[in-house]
């Protein structure tokens, strides 16, 4: 069979075996009532079943296995997403089934980014434009806190229908085209197998979604996006600047989030809804409509600057300045990190049925039709 044809072919599958096994983790969920519960912190009204990322991470990972034994990519890059990836998504699946503690789960994190640089043999020399830095140990640290951050800021991110999925699918697809043009094929072939296993997802999640993608899939997005970000940066290191540019709605967001809720003293783990995002979305009164826009901006506004720092390397940093700024401003009036008041959650009584069974797991009261939940979008 002809290579591209052969490609093709694995684009597909991998968008079935994702679709297919996105619906088994709907049906699980609902099944073992692993729920995401409406709560005043929500952006979502009914209880939908969580944890649907699974079908993403195990169709990727079954390529990046096939993919290291064939060496379309390094097998310690193979060994760095698999091992890490497997350990991120796993942390995330029993976190969405038993809640477990968040420093357990940063520490699973901070291990598999060592993991990670372990096996990539540390972190990628700085392009600076008029000069390369190596930059040892504290290059190390910033890729391992940087890894780490990606893990938990898609985690945060992914708090409204559509937005986590179609997010990965821009990335994965414009970062593609980045690295096939700086000549990384394997590189840019799994970046497109990460979209086409994204979109196999998306089927169940977009607006409105009957399956939530938990952590087990959020966080691993993060983790798979950080590495390939440091490992197409050891063989080309200006591609870190495109990376920063293709990321920079979600890291955005999700730093001026985080900054803006340690400086007013609250705690940053904690379920909130006070990204900029979740604003648009309750001014806007639609998750598409927001998810779009972001889309929207991935590819009419980002990917020009990402490739202008692709074919001019000495302005990849001007080139992230431009695109950074402009969203600071946006995520800024959109009140990032500022928490709007509280607002009780009241179900009718079809929606109020799955709790009655749902109180013993979650450990939620139930009076008079309003309730709160752990954890929730």
């Amino acid at each position: 069979m002809h290579p591209r044809l052969l490609f093709i072919c694995a684009l597909i599958s991998l968008f079935g075996g994702s679709t297919a096994l996105t619906a088994w983790a709907l049906s699980y969920g609902s099944r073992h009532r692993i729920l995401d519960l409406p709560q005043a912190r929500s952006s979502h009204t009914v209880p939908t079943p969580r944890g649907g990322g699974a079908g993403l991470v195990i169709t990727f990972l079954m390529f990046v296995l096939f993919a290291g034994w064939r060496a379309v990519i390094d097998a310690r890059l193979a060994a760095a997403l698999v091992g890490g990836g497997f350990a991120v998504a796993l942390t995330g699946a029993l976190d969405d089934r038993f809640k477990l503690p968040a420093r357990f789960r940063i520490a699973i994190h901070f291990l598999a980014s060592i993991w990670a640089l372990w096996m990539l043999r540390g972190a990628p020399p700085l392009y600076l434009g008029w000069a390369v830095w190596n930059w040892g140990w504290i290059g190390d640290l910033v890729c391992l806190i940087g890894i780490a951050w990606m893990i938990n800021l898609y985690n945060f991110m992914d708090g409204i229908d559509g937005l986590a999925g179609l997010e990965a699918i821009c990335a994965s697809m414009l970062s593609a085209l980045l690295l096939a043009r700086s000549g990384l094929e394997g590189l840019s072939q799994s970046a497109l197998m990460l979209a086409a296993a994204s979109a196999g997802f998306l089927v169940w999640n977009w607006s409105p979604a009957k399956v939530f993608m938990g952590d087990v899939g959020s966080g691993f997005l993060g983790f798979v996006f950080g590495v390939l970000a440091v490992s197409s940066a050891k063989q080309r290191p200006w591609l870190l600047w495109p990376w920063l540019i293709l990321l920079s709605v979600f890291i955005v967001d999700a730093s001026l989030t985080l900054m803006r809720r340690l400086v007013s003293g609250k705690q940053w783990y904690q379920a909130h809804r006070s990204h900029a995002y979740q604003h648009a979305a309750k001014r806007w009164g639609s998750h598409s409509k927001v998810t779009l826009m972001i889309a929207a901006v991935n590819a009419a506004w980002l990917f020009p600057l990402a490739w202008g720092a692709c074919i001019w390397p000495a302005a990849g940093s001007l080139f992230a300045l431009v695109a950074i700024v402009p969203l600071v401003y946006t995520a800024s009036r959109y009140d990032a990190g500022r928490e709007a008041p509280a607002a009780e959650v009241t179900l009718s009584a079809e929606e109020q049925e799955p709790y009655a069974r749902l109180t013993a797991f979650e450990g939620d009261d139930a009076e008079s039709g309003k309730f709160a939940a752990k954890a929730g979008r």
